[in-house]
């Protein structure tokens, strides 16, 4: 199983379809493939081998999704990175990944340039730029591509087991757990997405949201499965959204919370511009109440919610079953497990708390180079998610804490542990709590709670603008400060983050 070769299929079987679809381009699969063939023959004349790591950083572009599909054909791992990484992050990750090659664009080439001294695994001539032909130290993208064959490369054995992916979940200096996805993997993401959400070759799907993060390969591997058409979006605009779905008929899209109450709220919002939709699947943050209510009274029968992990397990509530299980999840898909346990590894009775546990098609092969972290991640085979929930009578799952405190902030986990490391280096702080509030654009967005020493003079807006600078990323960046005597404590002495997430919303609302 290799998904490199599902362009191929569609190239041969049906070229003329309408592959793909951005802004003002319109591929055929035929198109397409010998646009994908060209960069994987200019990559294999560059000198990459199979197993050689290809990192991106790049928006939502005709590119990413080449280097996408031309890795799968050669046998090179794709690892997308955001650019919304800093450069203490990104050489972080580049270096963790043991990246080779990077393909980015010119509004990165700035942070690239003050990092490439303490990139020894990426040599000069492995710098491939998108934009800006003659920009120095960077070799034009489309020069390249425009000089290669666009026949399909041949001779190169690539197995199921390979690895295709590796997948950062959110930036980091400190600890980063790089999940590594195979090609077998990838081919689960295609078969069962598929199946699940009612798609069928003549389905189209449209992506709104940052190609980088794990969720864009659910409607993008079975659209190219199914030999579907693609449409992608530079990035999420409401009206954009709604024209395009009115106009190109779309049938399947994801979106995260933040994106369907902009729709919602939109002035162009009617069910009639949006009647072609069969699928809006609700991803990366629970979706309020009174927003999914709402958009069922409008488009009744077409949401689903999906729980699920980048290490590899997944809970869908399908559209008809929300009726009677309101505020759930979902079941584990088609062969999947899932089972609720105490803190002892041992399950625990229906109705009552403890960690969810699954397995299933979809789970990781590891952490990249992170052996111990992935004996404590999947144990016996099973994968231990860290989030806390009950199911009921019916094997249905309600979520009732998230994932380590993960703050998800406009689809993008956010660890408050990584924030919380860089606060605590100002001199003044003795401790930090980060926590996420509820942001009506962003889905969350950090706060910080910190006891300072005795002779501290800090002020809550000093302690954001500090920290503001020195984070890894921009969804790291923190909104408010506030100063506390002490922390509330649990009887062994863990600082209560809830309790104080909780006072916060009490004071501040």
């Amino acid at each position: 199983m290799n998904i490199g070769n599902l362009l191929n299929r569609h190239a041969r079987y049906q070229p003329d379809k309408l592959a793909l679809v951005f802004e003002d381009r319109r591929l055929t699969y035929k198109e397409y493939n010998r646009n994908v063939n060209r960069l994987a023959n200019a990559l294999l004349e560059m000198g990459i081998k199979k197993g050689d790591k290809i990192s991106t950083l790049l928006p939502n572009c005709m590119e990413i999704l080449e280097v996408y599909w031309a890795a799968a054909k050669i046998g090179a791992v794709a690892v997308p990175h955001s650019m919304l990484l800093l450069a203490d992050g990104l050489k972080s990750l580049l270096n963790d990944s043991d990246t080779s090659t990077v393909v980015t664009c010119s509004a990165m080439v700035e942070t690239l340039n003050r990092i490439r001294k303490d990139l020894p695994a990426i040599s000069e001539d492995r710098y491939l730029l998108i934009d800006g032909a003659e920009t120095p130290g960077y070799r034009d993208y489309h020069a390249l591509t425009a000089a290669a064959r666009d026949a399909d490369p041949q001779g190169i054995e690539i197995h199921e087991d390979d690895i295709y992916n590796i997948m950062y979940s959110s930036g980091t200096t400190g600890d980063p757990k790089g999940i590594v996805i195979s090609h077998k993997i990838r081919v689960a993401y295609a078969t069962l997405s598929a199946s699940i959400f009612r798609m069928t070759p003549e389905s189209i799907m449209l992506h709104s949201g940052a190609l980088v993060f794990n969720g864009a390969f659910i409607t993008l591997l079975s659209a190219m499965f199914l030999g579907s058409t693609f449409i992608l979006h530079r990035q999420f605009d409401t009206e954009a959204f709604i024209d395009t779905v009115r106009r190109e008929k779309v049938t399947h899209v994801m979106m995260v919370p933040s994106q369907i109450v902009g729709v919602l709220h939109s002035p162009n919002f009617s069910a009639k511009a949006l009647s072609t939709l069969e699928m809006i699947c609700s991803v990366g943050a629970p979706l309020h109440k009174e927003h999914k209510e709402e958009l069922i009274r409008h488009l009744p029968n077409r949401l689903y919610e999906l729980y699920g992990l980048t290490e590899g397990f997944m809970t869908i509530l399908d559209r008809n079953d929300y009726e009677e299980k309101t505020g759930s999840v979902g079941g584990p898909t088609p062969f999947f497990d899932l089972r609720i346990e105490d803190d002892h590894k041992k399950p625990v009775p229906t109705g009552q708390v403890g960690e969810i546990v699954g397995k299933g098609p979809i789970q990781m092969v590891e952490y990249y180079k992170r052996p111990e972290m992935t004996r404590q991640a999947v144990v016996n085979g099973w994968l231990y998610t860290g989030d806390m929930g009950y199911v009921d009578e019916d094997g249905f799952l309600y979520l009732v804490d998230r994932k380590k405190d993960m703050i998800i902030s406009g689809g993008v986990n956010v660890y408050p542990k990584d924030i919380e490391e860089i606060i605590v280096q100002h001199p003044d702080v003795m401790e930090a709590a980060v926590f996420g509030i509820q942001d009506e654009k962003w889905g969350e967005t950090p706060i910080a709670a910190v006891t300072l020493s005795k002779t501290a003079t800090l002020t809550p807006d000093e302690l954001v603008q500090w920290t503001n600078e020195r984070v890894s990323a921009k969804f790291q960046r923190i909104r408010r400060a506030i100063l506390l005597q002490d922390f509330p404590r649990n009887a062994a002495g863990k600082t209560m983050k809830r309790t104080i997430r909780d006072d916060f919303l009490v004071n501040n609302t």
